[in-house]
């Protein structure tokens, strides 16, 4: 049943959706999407400052007064401090003269400059300098807000102008549901998926479908530890979302744990997305390390031990969604890799999938889960996959194979595959789950049903054998059939054929030719009664020689 709460986080994301579309006029979407989302980052920030304000009681305010109306009214030469002091605890600071409260006065009042729309990201790139921790987390995060645009306007005037309207839209909303909690965090999660929905093949670029993405993140939660903490890393985390679905799933079991977040991104428009998505759904930039680089060429993260040498980090869980058979650069010098060396190969040149497979793994902790979503190939590709394959198998590394449906993603309609994997395994054996029949048909994409997913999850934490969908192999199974991991070679989906009634099927076929009969002595009594003529009495003959 849909919760109050959740409806109107739709509501509101189909209004914003809606308008959005009648004003960015010939601006491709995920051009626009820029827009509308830092807009809206930025009054967040601008907000979560004022919350901080006021519940530290850093300005006096008098009657009838505003939080943000006091803040204007420090004197310049104390500003400094407080900026200093607000940036010491949020990582971030916004000047007086250029908060959010501040902006929409001046677009209300029509006094508002196209400078100052510059003015307010360049001091909140400046502003980030003041905390050295933060600054990684906040420094150019709306650079691809490009207010030079020309697609917003021919001149400084017009694009003032269409910004102002994003303004409007993106204040015209409360983002509070009935009783009161935040809501601002989900309808931008909601509108990451709209833009999604509408960027074609580079959606894949940086969304993971919600429902694909908690197939994910139930998995690699299902054993989690009794620590304190929680650590999760995606080599290839798009717009963040795959790492927030793992923190809803560790919520639901464990509230008391606090979970960090690791992820890197080569795109960087994708990887300021990522930014402002993790903290506006209050992730704090103390518990998250993002960095915008190739994981492929980038052994990241990791961290110098007391004497200053770097390992690598470890992680609870490793998430991924990486671009399906990337081209990449397997210099042989690679084999050195710690992170490839273990498996003999390195994957092909134009198919990186194993690539970060194995980077992914050499980052997980030993008592850690880790799910990967991949196409087929991956299941029984040979060469130097085939061998990779092997190598996974034969160090019992290898968990589950679970097959999904074709058509749930935006950017490609192939059935895909999650592997999911640990470091050290008791058991002997590899789960096989035939999932690609269980879904909801829609016209343009398929989606998983919540009972889809809970047939899978059921399946992964009972292992056993389910007639036509899962089947628990032993590593012999496996070996005879030369590691092929092609899931109908163990999961028989085979429907047989209903048993043919002859006697049922002898009757039809009699009652078939009798009307037969019926029709041609009908149709012959009516050429019978057409008047003939010298034209059409060779073509009368004809048809009655026809039906004898």
């Amino acid at each position: 049943m849909v919760t109050s709460r959740e409806e109107q986080v739709r509501n509101v994301t189909n209004e914003i959706w809606a308008m959005a579309n009648e004003l960015r006029g010939n601006m491709d979407a995920s051009e626009y999407r820029n827009y509308i989302l830092g807009f809206m980052f930025y009054r967040y920030l601008s907000e979560h400052q004022e919350k901080y304000i006021a519940d530290q009681e850093l300005v006096e305010v008098e009657d009838d007064e505003s939080i943000n109306d006091a803040y204007r009214t420090i004197p310049g030469d104390e500003v400094n401090d407080y900026l200093e002091d607000i940036s010491s605890t949020l990582g971030y600071a916004i000047a007086p003269e250029d908060t959010w409260a501040t902006i929409t006065q001046k677009v209300a009042e029509s006094t508002i400059a196209p400078s100052d729309f510059q003015q307010m990201f360049d001091h909140f790139n400046e502003n980030a300098k003041l905390n050295p921790n933060s600054e990684r987390d906040f420094r150019g995060i709306f650079d691809d807000v490009n207010l030079g645009n020309s697609r917003l306007g021919n001149n400084t005037t017009s694009r003032a102008k269409s910004l102002t309207k994003i303004v409007e839209l993106v204040d015209h909303f409360t983002y509070q549901d009935e009783e009161g909690h935040d809501i601002l965090g989900d309808v931008y999660e909601y509108l990451i998926a709209e833009f999604a929905g509408n960027s074609g093949k580079k959606a894949g670029e940086f969304y993971t479908p919600h429902q694909v993405s908690k197939v994910l993140a139930k998995l690699v939660t299902i054993e989690m530890n009794n620590d304190k903490d929680f650590s999760v890393y995606d080599p290839a985390m798009g717009s963040g979302s795959l790492l927030l679905t793992v923190d809803g799933e560790v919520e639901k079991k464990n509230s008391n744990k606090t979970v960090n977040f690791y992820g890197q991104e080569l795109n960087t428009t994708t990887y300021n997305l990522a930014r402002m998505n993790l903290m506006m759904h209050d992730v704090e930039y103390q518990n998250m390390t993002l960095k915008n680089a190739d994981s492929l060429e980038m052994d990241w993260p990791d961290g110098p031990d007391s004497q200053g040498i770097d390992h690598p980090r470890m992680f609870n869980a490793v998430v991924e969604n990486p671009p399906y058979s990337a081209h990449w650069d397997n210099n042989e010098n690679k084999l050195k890799d710690p992170r490839f060396k273990p498996y003999g190969a390195l994957a092909p040149k134009t198919k990186a999938d194993y690539s970060f497979l194995l980077h992914g793994l050499y980052h997980l902790k030993s008592d850690g889960t880790m799910a990967i979503i991949l196409p087929h190939g991956v299941l029984f590709r040979g060469a130097k996959e085939g061998k990779i394959r092997q190598a996974l198998i034969e160090k019992n590394q290898l968990d589950a194979v679970i097959g999904m449906p074709a058509n749930l993603f935006y950017n490609t309609s192939i059935p895909t595959v999650i592997l999911v994997l640990k470091k050290k395994r008791e058991r002997k054996d590899i789960l096989f789950i035939d999932a690609s029949k269980n879904f909801e048909k829609g016209k343009n994409q398929n989606t998983l049903r919540d009972e889809d997913i809970d047939k899978i999850i059921k399946a992964y934490s009972e292992r056993k054998d389910i007639d036509k969908f899962a089947h628990v192999a032993t590593l012999d199974e496996i070996e005879e059939n030369d590691f092929n991991l092609n899931i109908p070679r163990y999961v028989d989906t085979f429907e047989e054929e209903p048993p043919v009634d002859i006697k049922k099927v002898s009757q039809e076929l009699q009652d078939i030719n009798k009307k037969i009969k019926e029709t041609e002595s009908e149709f012959l009594s009516m050429v019978d009664e057409l008047q003939v003529t010298d034209e059409s009495k060779d073509i009368i003959e004809a048809i009655k020689e026809a039906f004898k």
